[in-house]
């Protein structure tokens, strides 16, 4: 996989435990994730709450996938955020070097 591997062994914390993780993405996967971000407007990258049901529609359609597709990945990245933002307190309140989720 190469470039991701790179990628995630930069992030602080994450290097080793999530080599794994990389290993499973598929390349097919970021591919479609790449047409369905490309399917959007930039107002819809900036703020995806504006994002409703005909938009989802047509961002499938302009991306080739399913509109159960552009959900999943909405989803993901809404989770990431929180994810994200969980670590971000976490480090302000000095317990760095915890993640609020369980790695294999």
């Amino acid at each position: 996989m190469g470039p991701l591997d790179a990628l995630i062994e930069m992030i602080p914390g994450l290097g080793g435990r999530m080599k794994g993780a990389a290993a499973e993405m598929d390349e097919r996967q970021l591919t479609r994730v790449e047409a369905i971000i490309d399917s959007m407007t930039s107002l819809e990258r900036v703020q995806p709450q504006v994002i409703d049901g005909s938009r989802r529609r047509r961002i499938a359609r302009g991306s080739g996938t399913s509109i159960q597709d552009v959900n999943r990945l909405l989803k993901q990245f809404e989770e990431a955020k929180r994810l994200i933002k969980q670590v971000g307190e976490m480090e302000r309140k000095g317990k760095r070097g915890r993640l609020p989720f369980p790695l294999q």
